[in-house]
């Protein structure tokens, strides 16, 4: 009998979380990790961009400060 009456607690609370949302949460979490993880890749790609950009400006950088040498020899 009390093993029952355990049953039957546990589903009537698993029925109430359900009908207060909180059922969502997890759902909700794992949504919020996709975005996270989406994030990332964006931070990621945006990093990649900045260094290309910045080598780029070196290298035009260099080139002037080469051709400016030349120049004055």
């Amino acid at each position: 009998m009390k093993k029952s009456a355990f049953v039957s607690l546990g589903l009537a609370t698993a029925l109430m979380l359900s009908g207060c949302g909180l059922a969502d949460v997890g759902a909700s979490a794992a949504a919020e990790g996709k975005s996270a993880a989406e994030q990332v890749k964006e931070g990621k790609k945006l990093e990649d961009k900045v260094q290309r950009d910045i080598e780029a400006a070196q290298k035009t950088e260099a080139d002037a400060r080469t051709k400016a040498e030349e120049a004055n020899q």
